[in-house]
């Protein structure tokens, strides 16, 4: 299928956060854009406001009338729909039906598609990267997997410019439907196991995914990743080029990372580049490794260096990725999304250099139980870093319990004295007497509907 005859596009999911990028993307390009969603949230409000038709009950077969024109209408939903949800079977009988992904795929074979791929840091680095981007000669047009905190929003639209940045996401596999011209790629930690079925099955779907880079593109890559330029074939060269912190074997290597006034600083040494003193607008040993991911990206798209380090002093970073919420002088409360060990290693130690006397809480909703299961060494080794851990019940998402996985038997593995597994409203009740030191909320479950009271009381306790 392609945009040519298409005059109105349905979502059905269209609250969640990839789906609603894109519903304003063609909303913005003058389609008729509609859709379904279980509940109202503040992104169906915002979709709303700006004028596209969003509604919350299954109508079945009783779509709106306009959208059941096979030939002008394009039909896109996610996985996280149910199959048996009545207007999803509707449509399926009627229309070639879409995935979020292969609409995507579609825009990256209509422009020059910038992936950025991984395990970690994705949502970051691409949020990054298109700020950067938008901020320089080039311009861009971006999906991204977050909501970024300089535009107040998950999508940016420029159609003049060639360049999109797209969020490459693995889960079930749908990178693979994308067509890039360049890439980042962050990290290949397991996860996703649930849908890959064994390690050597996800390293391979990345190597696929590097594979279909052609012959004009080239991917930034961190350095000691398990990924293989293609074998030299006609036609195809598959420049790979690498970046790290502390990591001599990298092209672009990051050094002398230091946190002055709770700003944040480093060297980096590459081709043709020695740069003193790079500020970044968001602090972290993690966003220290993106930005240059970032800044070897922006270099060979030729971004001069002042748009680069500009963009990078000024980038305020996403929501839930490491995201203040009280900073005051006795008193911090960041937020994060971070659901994988690694993830979590790189929080709890960014924080740790920028306040390394200050007593550390960490609030941590573990998110699926097969995630739980195949990392709860790592979850109890990284979690172990902390003052005092608090964990919250397993978020299950999709999924149906396992026995003998639940925060209770990640409790037990976890060496830290002061540990406790509190429900959220337990956790407003032990927040009220925290006055000092740092509180850290961790999850990509609904621990995020935490964040707002648990800011209020926190603010009420320092003032």
């Amino acid at each position: 299928m392609t945009f040519e005859d298409v005059k109105r596009i349905y979502f059905i999911g269209i609250g969640g956060i990839g789906m609603s990028a894109l519903a304003r993307y063609f909303h913005a390009k003058g389609y008729a854009v509609a859709g379904y969603d279980k509940t109202p949230s503040p992104l169906t409000d915002e979709l709303i406001a700006e004028g596209m038709d969003v509604h919350f009950d299954d109508l079945g077969e009783a779509v709106p009338e306009a959208f059941k024109d096979t030939e002008s209408t394009m039909v896109v939903y996610t996985p996280a729909i149910p199959k048996n949800m009545g207007e999803l079977v509707y449509f399926q009988q009627q229309h070639h039906v879409l995935k979020r992904s292969e609409v995507l795929g579609l825009i990256t074979r209509t422009s020059k598609g910038i992936g950025v791929a991984g395990t970690h840091g994705k949502t970051t680095t691409s949020t990054m990267l298109a700020y950067v981007l938008s901020q320089s000669s080039h311009k861009c047009s971006a999906f991204l997997g977050g909501i970024s905190s300089n535009f107040h929003s998950n999508v940016i639209i420029d159609t003049e410019s060639e360049l999109t940045v797209i969020e490459a996401d693995e889960f079930d596999r749908s990178f693979l439907r994308l067509s890039p011209y360049a890439s980042i790629i962050t990290a290949m930690d397991p996860d996703h196991l649930d849908i890959y079925g064994d390690e050597e099955s996800f390293k391979q779907a990345f190597q696929t995914y590097s594979d279909k880079h052609n012959d004009e593109g080239f991917i930034v890559r961190k350095w000691n990743l398990p990924i293989q330029p293609a074998p030299p074939a006609k036609g195809v060269t598959h420049n790979h080029i690498t970046y790290g912190v502390n990591a001599a074997a990298a092209a672009y290597n990051g050094k002398n990372l230091r946190s002055v006034d709770g700003h944040f600083f480093f060297d980096l040494k590459g081709p043709g580049v020695d740069w003193k003193g790079i500020e970044l607008g968001l602090p972290g040993i993690h966003n220290c490794e993106n930005a240059i991911a970032v800044i070897a990206m922006c270099i060979e798209l030729g971004l001069k260096k002042e748009e680069i380090l500009d963009g990078l002093r000024t980038f305020k970073g996403v929501k839930r990725r490491f995201e203040y919420h009280v900073r005051k002088e006795k008193l911090v409360y960041i937020d994060d999304y971070a659901h994988h060990p690694t993830e979590i290693s790189a929080l709890i130690d960014s924080v740790r250099m920028l306040y390394p006397t200050r007593h550390i809480t960490g609030i941590f909703q573990p998110h699926l139980y097969s995630r739980t299961r195949d990392f709860m060494p790592g979850f109890a080794d990284e979690l172990s870093k902390l003052d005092k851990v608090i964990l919250m019940p397993i978020y299950p998402a999709r999924e149906e319990p396992i026995e003998g996985i639940t925060s209770d038997e990640l409790l037990k593995e976890i060496a830290v004295d002061d540990k406790l597994l509190l429900t959220p409203q337990e956790v407003l009740e032990w927040s009220k007497g925290v006055t000092s030191g740092v509180v850290l909320t961790i999850g990509a479950g609904d621990i995020d509907r935490l964040v707002l009271p648990l800011k209020e009381q926190l603010k009420s306790n320092s003032r």
